[in-house]
């Protein structure tokens, strides 16, 4: 293993955390060579956006670009965009590309991301092209009651569609909301004329329309899926490296193997006491920063408060922590006005909070959350609470 500033570092995956982490390595001064692996033959871009503004036509793809293309050749970063990896040779210490060419590397970042479940018939979004083939039109179902799911049908139905989304668990938003939480944003959609069925599953998507397993037939003009991703470990696992759900590193970002790292959604990581994988734009910009840092010399270990949000309609719902597993929540504000925050706590722990169209609880949410501030329900319970006065 050499890490430090002249070291040769190959990047895999050229998403969110694969841009920053070659960003990052040259915003701490790391001088050696630096190689940046995609397969999607396109400069590296957002993705979030390609199911809100970018499917609404809102943006097109120069708005989604990361960098431009001379930023890369000014910091003396190698694009590789169009010769994907297909194997680590552990013992060579390279990266072997589709092409057949090896690229040494003395650290590898291991950023390859995840996929979506596929339902055959249905569409998925995680790609620039998948977005384009999923232009929403006429009659729209949407599998899978999760983030993706809504922000598509929000998409859809802005757009004039008659749009249904069918889930097979009995609420929405299920496994990342507190049912609190997850039934206004139902709500919302309902008003704005989606419909839902819950406990429903998919058995077949026709041409033209979708079949349930209790023979209930949807007529359907388009079809997207968004039931879930698999981690991008396969080519970990492949070589040798310890996968379970992901690609496991230790605190400070690292996999089995010491020259070898993992952010981002492939990786499987600490957090408190547990291991977990989280699929976000924070948490693939702040491990892609934290093992820049490792590599050019750092000895902190990734500890950052994961965050997340999704944009429906002119609603933004914001989550700081990790909310699963919670047991009690305390509401605070008004969920009539559409503007409120959910406390989840398992015991008197606070895990996090889900903030609807509140900013400033967010934000603060955040902060106390990094600092183990102790806020116990009933704190919160308490009449007029108010979290900057326990920032």
């Amino acid at each position: 293993m050499t890490d430090g500033p002249d070291s040769a570092v190959v990047i895999v995956g050229a998403g969110q955390a694969g841009c920053q982490a070659a960003v990052s390595l040259r915003e701490r001064g790391h001088r050696g060579t630096i190689t940046l692996i995609g397969d999607e033959g396109v400069l590296p871009y957002q993705r979030p956006p390609l199911t809100k503004a970018y499917l609404q036509g809102d943006i097109g793809f120069g708005d989604l670009v990361f960098r431009p293309e001379t930023y890369y050749a000014e910091h003396d970063i190698t694009l590789v965009l169009d010769d994907a990896a297909v194997s680590v040779d552990r013992a060579a210490r390279c990266v072997v590309l589709r092409s057949g060419r090896a690229v040494g590397y003395e650290n590898l970042v291991l950023a390859t991301g995840s996929r979506p479940r596929p339902i055959p018939g249905a569409h998925t979004i995680r790609t620039i092209a998948d977005a384009d083939s999923a232009r929403p039109e006429g009659r729209v179902v949407a599998i899978g009651a999760g983030f993706i799911g809504l922000e598509y049908a929000a998409v859809a139905s802005e757009a004039g569609c008659d749009v249904t989304v069918i889930e097979a668990q009995p609420r929405a938003l299920s496994r990342v909301l507190s049912s609190e939480t997850a039934e206004h944003v139902v709500q919302v959609h309902r008003r704005r004329g989606v419909k839902f069925l819950f406990n429903a599953t998919v058995s077949e998507v026709r041409p033209g329309e979708v079949v349930l397993a209790d023979g209930t037939v949807l007529p359907a003009d388009l079809v997207v899926a968004g039931i879930g991703v698999v981690p991008n470990a396969e080519l970990a696992a492949e070589a040798g490296l310890t996968v379970d759900d992901g690609i496991v590193v230790d605190p400070w970002l690292r996999t089995s193997d010491p020259a070898i790292f993992a952010v981002g959604d492939c990786a499987r990581f600490h957090h408190g006491a547990r291991q977990i994988r989280l699929e976000c734009v924070q948490n693939a910009v702040d491990q892609a920063s934290a093992v820049a840092a490792v590599i050019t010399g750092s000895a902190e270990p990734y500890a950052q408060v994961p965050w997340f949000w999704s944009d429906q309609y002119a609603m933004k719902v914001q989550i700081a922590g990790v909310t699963d597993g919670h047991d009690n929540v305390v509401v605070t504000g008004d969920p009539t006005t559409g503007a409120f925050s959910v406390f989840c706590f398992a015991g008197d722990k606070l895990l996090g909070v889900e903030s609807v169209n509140k900013p400033v609880d967010h934000v603060l949410a955040r902060r106390l959350i990094a600092a183990n501030c102790p806020i116990r329900p009933e704190m919160v319970a308490v009449p007029g609470f108010d979290l900057r006065t326990a920032a």
